[in-house]
């Protein structure tokens, strides 16, 4: 074969080409390995990058408890559904780690999952990596998980999340709050407790940082580098259950009459702090179906009515300008052009002010502040102000208002002495009337009862009683407690309070009505049309709780609405044996509970026996494990002593004639959810005798002995809201 001198030199020339190829790519990659940078580019943290992955640690948000422990707001864990398709997810064949048979894995998810098989067939034969289920596949909870888990199917995982859980559903919902999750998925809080602590709630995201594979999956055999989360601080509130629920049935009773809007609330009467709270419309927690984002014990502000009087009365004693003997002609007032009228129009005739106040009339309220022989404009709006009116109180709650206390001329300084042309929120009101049990002392209302880091268990905060300032002296504080005691207890069938007297408990308050201005700009006038409010204090000689009561719109009596509220009294009282004090009943009737814990059943039930105690025995163990009331405490032979015992099973007792509280005891010590619909006694449940009771149980119990909850369209005889004064 000949070669022209062209083509030895095409192939020299193609060899020297080749030649510098090669020479160029030594060159680069020597330049590449004896260089970090390459370029502008890091080669070393790209490469890092490509084969390392960081992943957040989300920290678990805070419990909201009540002042027992029960859990009231959680986070819990849920699930997603996903199933890897790509074979090159397995790197051992003996080992699956991808869906392998997807007839027999469609089939046995579809009966968990409770959705048709031949759509995830559908899902599986999927090209992709991977793939979820859809709806039916997320939000999966821990049982489920765990049925899916245990049949053992190859290329099935879970990715793991969280949602915020509200056990009790509509229970406190104003006060607890809510958590939702962002557009950027932080979990934040929107409304009571869980906006307000959200802070502390919310805990510290950690993190994950660790070599992956090639399709992102951590590699098992490579160490991990972990910066905990730090979870977010319990929140322990104030609240008890028991009373809660309570009120919620108050609330319930309250709906029959078709109220605009309803607020009930009970307080420590010693300490200031929030025992429950209650109201109407309300929503669902774990549903949000809410209508307004206010909470009504912060929020709404309304003229309160009658039940200032007990302010303005006391103020008119601490001024000396008030001599309960002293007669005055009850009926009307002329205040420059205006006229103001007792509340029945014509008044009472020639009656002291005593009298006045128990009667409820509003002529004798204006006598005291207005005028050259009232205690004035300036005395009375600054003990206003120092009881709090017209400013927050504190209470760890959002979105609170201060409400209005500005008043100058004669007609409004006699208006606001009963209530009229000022605003309150019912916190306020709780917060006022704190001086009635503490001396005359104001103390500032609180619902945090502490916050706890459950990384450490150490308790980061502490409520407490909380003292604002004294405004009255005790001898007006007596005399005044004195004069409630008389509108609620008296035999005289004038007073206004008849209604709420119970003999169950000695109760002492103050009842009140107030117009509203309607939308065009006017008050409203009308027997239903009105706030009408009640502010007590029970028990009288020990004092224990506050309770204040507004309702807007009530349709129905003063005497129904008081049967409401004294019933929900009488069930407060049972429960905490208010009503079996010893200073109430023979003392020889009264015993000490030992304790009967780790003693056989036999024993106790002997030994509660020889004390005139009865017991319920629950379960059928030899030995007592808990027991309710705890040891040392009083409580007289006509009570019951529950003993829990060890043993396995455990029957519904015949549960009829127990009072409300003996059978939230007994639910409790069981562990057994409850409801409760009327008030009184059990007369029946949904769950017979010697049912096997166990924790999915709910027992729906029905209670007697209270008055029929009708409707009335007749003008209310005797009715402090039949009338509304005119100013």
């Amino acid at each position: 074969m000949r070669y022209t001198n062209n083509t030895i030199r095409i192939n020299v020339l193609f060899i020297i080409c080749i030649v510098l190829l090669f020479g160029l790519f030594f060159a680069k990659l020597a330049y590449v390995s004896l260089n970090d940078i390459v370029e502008g580019t890091d080669i070393a943290e790209l490469a890092k990058n490509r084969s390392i992955a960081t992943k957040t640690l989300t920290a678990n948000r805070g419990n909201i408890l009540d002042l027992e422990g029960e859990v009231l707001a959680e986070n819990v864990n849920s699930y997603t559904l996903i199933a890897i398709l790509s074979p090159k997810r397995t790197t051992d064949e003996r080992y699956p780690k991808h869906v392998v048979d997807k007839e027999l894995t469609a089939n046995e998810l579809s009966k968990i999952l409770k959705i048709d098989k031949d759509y995830i067939l559908e899902l599986l034969n999927k090209d992709a990596y991977q793939t979820e289920f859809g709806p039916a596949g997320k939000g999966l909870t821990e049982n489920v998980k765990r049925q899916i888990e245990e049949l053992s199917l190859p290329g099935i995982e879970f990715m793991k999340t969280s949602k915020r859980n509200y056990p009790n559903g509509d229970f406190a919902s104003y006060v607890i709050g809510y958590a939702k999750f962002q557009e950027n998925g932080e979990l934040m809080g929107e409304l009571g407790i869980e906006s307000f602590c959200d802070r502390y709630l919310k805990g510290k995201d950690g993190s994950i940082t660790y070599q992956k594979d090639a399709y992102g999956y951590q590699m098992a055999d490579k160490e991990s580098y972990v910066v905990p989360a730090e979870d977010g601080f319990d929140v322990y509130l104030t609240l008890d259950s028991h009373v809660e629920l309570l009120l919620n049935n108050a609330i319930d009773a309250f709906k029959e009459y078709n109220p605009e809007w309803v607020t009930l609330t009970v307080a420590d009467a010693h300490t200031g702090s929030i025992i429950a709270s209650s109201t109407y419309p309300s929503f669902d927690l774990n549903k949000l179906n809410i209508t307004y984002y206010t909470n009504p014990l912060t929020s709404y502000t309304y003229e309160p009515g009658s039940t200032m009087k007990i302010f303005s009365f006391m103020t008119a004693m601490e001024e000396g300008k008030y001599d309960g003997n002293a007669t005055y002609q009850s009926g009307t007032r002329k205040i420059g052009e205006y006229t103001i009228q007792d509340w029945n129009k014509y008044g009472w005739g020639k009656i002291n002010y005593d009298t006045g106040f128990t009667y409820s009339s509003n002529t004798a309220a204006a006598d005291l502040t207005y005028g050259e022989n009232g205690v004035g404009r300036k005395a009375l709006r600054n003990y206003y102000n120092n009881l709090g009116f017209g400013s927050l109180t504190g209470i760890e709650l959002s979105g609170e208002l201060p409400g209005t206390v500005d008043f100058q001329y004669d007609i409004e300084v006699a208006s606001a002495s009963y209530g009229q042309g000022i605003t309150v929120t019912p916190i306020q009101m709780i917060q006022a009337l704190s001086v009635l049990t503490n001396d005359g002392v104001v103390l500032k209302p609180y619902i945090i009862d502490k916050i706890v880091d459950p990384n450490t268990g150490k308790t980061v905060y502490q409520g407490k009683r909380t003292e604002v300032r004294k405004v009255y002296s005790t001898a007006t504080v007596n005399k005044m407690i004195e004069l409630m005691d008389r509108t609620v207890n008296s035999s005289d069938k004038a007073v206004t309070g008849a209604g709420y007297h119970t003999d169950a408990v000695r109760l002492i308050g103050k009842t009140g009505t107030a117009d509203y201005i309607g939308e065009d700009g006017k008050y409203n006038v009308g027997t239903y049309t009105n706030i009408r409010s009640f502010a007590g204090v029970f028990p009288k000689d020990e004092p224990e709780y506050i309770i204040y009561v507004a309702v807007k719109d009530f349709h129905g009596s003063s005497k129904q609405m008081g049967t409401i509220v004294k019933n929900l009294v009488e069930s407060v009282a049972k429960y905490r044996n208010f009503d079996e004090r010893p200073s109430e009943v023979d003392p020889s009737k009264i015993v000490t509970i030992d304790n009967y814990i780790n003693k056989s059943v036999e024993s106790s039930v002997s030994k509660l026996n020889n004390i005139g105690v009865s017991s319920v025995v629950i379960g059928d163990g030899n030995y007592v494990i808990n027991q309710y009331p705890k040891k040392n405490t009083k409580t007289s032979q006509k009570g019951k002593v529950f003993l829990l015992s060890n043993g396995s099973t455990t029957k519904m007792p015949d549960v009829t004639g127990w009072s409300s509280a003996e059978f939230i005891d007994f639910c409790n010590l069981v562990g057994v959810k409850y409801e409760l619909e009327g008030y009184g006694y059990i007369e029946s449940t949904n769950v017979a005798k010697d049912t096997p009771l166990t924790k999915d149980t709910i027992i729906h119990a029905t209670l007697k002995n209270i008055e029929p909850l009708s409707l009335v369209t007749e003008e209310p005889e005797n009715d402090e809201d039949k009338d509304k004064p005119n100013t």
